[in-house]
């Protein structure tokens, strides 16, 4: 990938100049404490005045910073970035902005964030700041980050407590603080200090592989009066912030609450499902204010208690998505049947509005970048849109962290460590995927040493007389674990899973089958002989007196998801057996399962010829249905909003429901 050489330097203030990097990275089992109490959530700025004595036909920006900036020229906002990148790696921003520019004296403010948590939003924590930028006017580098940058903290950001697994900071902004309106060409910025070089820079840059974020301002639909509050629902979910403008005097203080559903009360639930609070502080100057916080959240409703005497002169929702073009239609086979139509439009708003710069998993509690949840949100958006950038970003960037283990990590990009064992061979399939959907032979190429550099890790620390077992990644099975049917191994996370256990064992021979189909398809080699596996599977596993397959190997339970996995992978020893799970999936629905088997379970109906019971399958009351009837504008992580105890109500999962409504055809995608 050709990218911008920068003549620009990496910029920051005194604070970080001298820290140098330190590591986040290790194995998940392995214990590692890292001090995050002393450089954290700083808002910093920077500023350059430049003249521009020419016309400008073309301008263009290139633009980093770590961890995030959000980028004005002029007083007006360009773009935020970048998407969230290894150090080694780091994604920078190539914005078109001669619209923005003027001949004579013009202004470049960049607001940067360095959160400086361990979580699943970026790789922070690791003392890293800056930004660097170049700026070209007809080709010409006219601005380059350097130390005649000004730089101040932005003092109107104040924390509150952390929000989700420390995924971000709540935000009391203060609207007395000297820095508001810093992104103003006349704004006074002569206190502020100069930028420093930072002493330690290691990133290595590369262009952002996926398009800058889109915005959409959206009004509230409703407004309800209430004594000393008011609440405005904006009629679904979004990602985004709440933007609004109100008049009072200084030290007025509103609280703002933000919510995904409502009380019984008819207030907005600010303590949301996902164990998230949503409650902050704004704090006004005297005449008119505007709330301007940094950090997205997920919501629908805002609950604003207001002092006496101040008044909302705007409000309005600013939703950021991925740039988004439905290019799909629901199946010819579905278009008249009402609730499909409905279960479709969920599965579109929801990847429309959910869709960041990358695939991202629950938009509250943890906005992290995961591989397995990742690979079906990923494929539903290419299904959806004709658009594979999602799918290749997720396929560069997991393969990336082998520099952490060769088995790769759980959440991408990031400074939380974890290890999941099914999802590397999730990816695995997405592989193939891609190529089925695509035609894209290069690709399928240049990843196939990459998927048996991964079977090879597993084959090296897992595998013993063709089974895995002693695995210290954890394995979810199924999530929650309320679904899981009873399913009895020992797969708790954070401990060595020592027994071999059925549901990782299919997906490994899953994943042996699709490295061999890749081959074929490339015309090298297989990678492994199949039949050995299948047998010692078979002869772990399955119980022929029952004609069902057990949870482990050392047990004799069997249950519903760890049946469905030898159905979804083609490992159905015999007729029997087909006929048992076939009858299991018709009495229990699948309702019974969620999101890892809920997948496979219609994939193996396709692959097995069963269309008729796909259908019964999503509509199914108690699944995507239930979810509509629970008020659902996004999709939930499951089925109902107490699946679980922290149920996320703008989880892009299940919005792979769409992949089974659209006009596309399953049996070549999922075909070895």
């Amino acid at each position: 990938m050709n990218g911008h050489n920068f003549k620009g330097k990496w910029i920051t203030n005194d604070e970080f100049a001298s820290l140098a990097p330190r590591n986040v990275f290790h194995r998940q089992l392995d214990k590692v404490e890292l001090d995050c109490s002393q450089h954290r959530n700083r808002h910093i700025l920077f500023r350059k005045h430049f003249s521009c004595e020419q016309d400008i036909d073309k301008a263009m920006i290139y633009i980093s910073a770590d961890d995030y900036y959000k980028l004005y020229i002029n007083g007006q906002f360009v773009a935020q970035g970048p998407s969230a990148s290894y150090h080694f790696q780091y994604n920078y921003n190539t914005v078109d902005v001669a619209k923005y520019l003027h001949r004579g004296e013009n202004v470049i403010a960049v607001h940067t964030l360095y959160q400086g948590l361990i979580n699943r939003v970026w790789q922070s924590g690791d003392n890293r700041h800056g930004l660097i930028l170049d700026l070209t006017v007809n080709d010409e580098t006219v601005v380059f980050s350097d130390e005649s940058f000004k730089t101040a903290v932005h003092s109107a950001y104040k924390e509150m407590g952390v929000v989700g697994y420390s995924t971000g900071f709540l935000e009391q902004y203060d609207c007395r603080a000297k820095e508001i309106g810093f992104e103003a060409p006349a704004f006074d910025d002569s206190y502020w200090a100069s930028a420093k070089l930072s002493q330690f820079t290691d990133h290595t840059l590369r262009p952002q592989s996926t398009d800058l974020l889109v915005f959409e301002q959206i009004k509230p639909v409703n407004v309800k009066n209430q004594d000393n509050y008011t609440i405005f629902d904006f009629g679904s979910n979004y990602v985004g912030y709440l933007c609004a403008r109100v008049s009072g005097k200084s030290g007025d203080t509103i609280t703002v609450q933000l919510g995904q559903d409502l009380d019984d009360d008819g207030t907005v639930r600010y303590i949301l499902r996902a164990n998230c609070t949503y409650e902050e502080a704004w704090l006004l100057a005297d005449g008119t204010n505007t709330l301007d916080q940094f950090d997205y959240k997920a919501f629908r409703y805002a609950q604003l208690t207001l002092p006496e005497g101040c008044v909302i002169e705007d409000i309005y929702l600013n939703a950021r998505h991925y740039p988004f073009e439905l290019t799909a239609s629901l199946k010819s086979d579905f278009a008249a049947n009402e609730s499909l139509n409905k279960i479709w439009q969920l599965c579109v708003h929801t990847q429309k509005y959910g869709v960041q710069e990358a695939v991202l998993d629950c938009m509250e509690r943890e906005k992290g970048f995961y591989v397995g949840d990742g690979c079906y949100t990923a494929l539903t958006h290419m299904v959806l849109t004709g658009d594979d950038c999602m799918v290749r970003k997720l396929i560069n960037d997991a393969f990336s962290s082998d520099f952490i283990t060769d088995g790769l990590v759980t959440c991408l990009n990031c400074s939380q460590m974890q290890e999941i064992a099914e999802y590397p061979l999730m990816l695995i399939k997405l592989v193939l995927w891609h190529y089925r959907l695509t035609g894209d032979i290069e690709f399928l190429k240049l990843n196939y040493p990459k998927v048996t550099k991964l079977l090879e890790s597993y084959r090296r620390d897992y595998e013993k007389d063709y089974l895995l077992g002693d695995l210290d990644k954890w394995c979810v099975v199924e999530w929650p674990d309320n679904f899981r049917d009873g399913y009895d191994v020992s797969i708790a996370e954070g401990f060595v899973c020592h027994e071999p256990h059925i549901s990782i064992n299919a997906y490994y021979i899953e994943s042996i089958k699709i490295a061999n189909s890749i081959a074929k398809i490339i015309g090298t080699p297989e990678y492994r002989e199949e039949k050995p596996f299948v047998d010692a599977f078979i002869k772990a596993f399955y119980i022929p007196e029952k004609h069902l397959f057990k949870d482990g190997l050392y047990t004799h339970h069997t249950s519903f998801v760890g049946n469905i996995f030898p159905f979804a992978y083609g490992l159905c020893p015999d007729e029997k057996f087909t006929e048992n799970i076939l009858k299991m999936i018709k009495e229990k629905s699948i309702s019974a399962v969620s999101f890892f088997c809920a997948f496979p379970l219609i994939e193996g109906l396709v692959r097995h010829g069963h269309d008729h019971l796909i259908y019964n399958m999503m509509t199914d009351e108690n699944a995507w249905l239930r979810m509509l009837r629970e008020d659902a504008t996004t999709t939930f992580e499951g089925w109902g909003k107490d699946t679980k105890w922290n149920t996320s109500l703008f989880h892009l999962t299940m919005s792979y429901g769409a992949v089974f409504l659209a006009d596309i055809d399953l049996k070549n995608l999922f075909s070895y």
